[in-house]
């Protein structure tokens, strides 16, 4: 059933776990994704960028509205969010759609502007029953992730979601975007500072460069909403490698896309326990 993101991360983040959120590129990943949240009877988070509509020509409803009828059809819950969008006329077309929820990311405007321009994207979220997750500053900035110039300031980012009215807040701690190995030194206390700071949920952004033990310690310090993209891709990609170097004659690309996608959903399972099953300190 298609949900709603801030009910959803508001529920998690009382319970101390972490809530998945998964990228959509092809309708397949879509169908993995949904197939592991109902294997495990865990919520879930279908993210469409605003990087992936231009690889499909810019059009955004072919695989909108598929994944949304995918969601709608789910016997667990499904949000479909619209993921690192700049383009303020997306936006408005993805709520048309039906999404229920928008990641506006303001980062490339000056402080001003941003607290600005996501205010008005607040708004028009409210109208329409629209969750929206936002960010302060650069996650993940373009030092790296390991960079010590780019953190969030607590003080910061809670003036920031009053100023605004955002249901979710991206930070940055530590991680960064397209990470291909797991190493990412998250700052522990400072997700707990945050946490303690910020009235609503918080998003790690680039937790495809997290290992199982520190995302399990950022979710128990207060991080609620882990985006995994890149890691997916690695795996699904290996599987398609090894399909085809054990079967070099195969042409039929449902032979290779098939085994990849159940690699993915099983994964993505693995992930979404592993994030609802942490500790509580």
């Amino acid at each position: 059933m298609l949900a709603p993101l801030n009910t959803l991360a508001n529920q998690c983040r009382a319970r101390r776990v972490g809530l998945g959120a998964f990228n959509v590129i092809h309708l397949e990943n879509a169908e993995a994704i949904i197939a592991a949240a109902e294997r495990t009877g865990l919520p879930v988070v279908l993210q469409i960028s605003e990087n992936a509509v231009k690889f499909h020509q810019g059009n955004l409803e072919p695989l909108a509205l598929a994944t949304l009828a995918l969601a709608k059809k789910s016997r667990t819950q499904v949000v479909v969010h619209l993921d690192h969008a700049k383009d303020l006329g997306l936006i408005q077309q993805a709520i048309k759609l039906g999404f229920t929820s928008i990641m506006y990311d303001g980062s490339h405007l000056n402080d001003a502007e941003n607290r600005a321009t996501t205010a008005q994207v607040a708004g028009w979220c409210r109208l329409r029953g629209v969750s929206l997750e936002a960010e302060l500053g650069e996650v993940g900035g373009k030092d790296g992730a390991h960079a010590p110039g780019v953190r969030t300031n607590p003080a910061d980012a809670k003036q920031f979601v009053a100023d605004t009215g955002v249901d979710l807040l991206a930070v940055a701690v530590g991680s960064s975007h397209a990470m291909t190995t797991r190493n990412a030194a998250l700052d522990l206390d400072l997700i707990h500072d945050l946490a303690q700071e910020v009235p609503v949920p918080l998003v790690l952004h680039g937790s495809s460069g997290v290992s199982d033990e520190n995302m399990a310690l950022a979710i128990q310090a207060g991080m609620t909403k882990i985006n995994v993209s890149t890691h997916l891709n690695k795996v699904y990609t290996e599987a398609v490698r090894a399909t085809l170097a054990s079967n070099p004659g195969v042409v039929d690309t449902r032979k290779w896309t098939a085994p990849a996608s159940q690699t993915l959903s099983d994964e993505v399972a693995r992930l979404l326990t592993h994030y609802q099953s942490v500790p509580v300190n």
